[in-house]
């Protein structure tokens, strides 16, 4: 005959509990990844645009082949194409950094976009990590400074920078052009 003796200490399993608890966990994290999403969206979007780049920069470095596809990036608002003719280039991360430099055209209606603020920060990012002179900026109108003021990123660079304004005047097109054109060529290797 055999004694089956049961031992008391050793605590129950409560499934019921144990779904209880891995659900909220789950929703719990759920909340958290949209709330963070919602709170923090430009900043987690610019972060893997920067990263992703920094990462391209990183394997072409191994390549033998040209650095830049681009002399030059272009941002601006969308409102603003008449002044170029052509459509804003897809793909914002890799023109930019394909490109030897970044050409802003600052106006009024690129203040207010979220994709010019979006390509300023990314291009301001790159002026900060390569210390070259990667970021142009071009004013298509006058802007009153307490305008500039509110957009803090326009104010700090146009306070540290050397900035380029649209002339009003049809006769300085030309001039302006030239200017413009020197500075995008600055540095290009024949």
């Amino acid at each position: 005959m055999t004694l089956v003796i049961a031992d008391d200490s050793a605590p129950d399993l409560d499934v019921g509990f144990l779904m209880f608890a891995s659900t909220s966990c789950l929703v719990l994290l759920f909340m958290s990844a949209v709330l963070l999403h919602q709170v923090a969206r430009e900043y987690l979007l610019a972060f893997y645009h920067i990263a992703h780049g920094w990462v391209n920069e990183a394997l072409r470095g191994r390549n033998t082949g040209p650095r830049y596809q681009y002399d030059a990036f272009v941002s601006y608002s969308g409102r603003d194409e008449r002044w170029l003719g052509k459509d804003i280039v897809e793909n914002i991360t890799e023109g930019l950094y394909r490109s030897r430099r970044t050409l802003c055209l600052v106006s009024r209606h690129f203040l207010r976009s979220n994709w010019c603020s979006l390509e300023m920060r990314l291009g301001t990012y790159r002026l900060q990590a390569e210390h070259r002179d990667v970021l142009i900026l071009v004013f298509l109108e006058r802007i009153p400074s307490n305008l500039r003021s509110t957009h803090h990123r326009v104010a700090r660079l146009v306070k540290t920078r050397t900035y380029m304004e649209w002339p009003e005047d049809p006769t300085q097109h030309q001039a302006f052009w030239d200017r413009l054109w020197k500075k995008l060529l600055e540095g290009r290797v024949q």
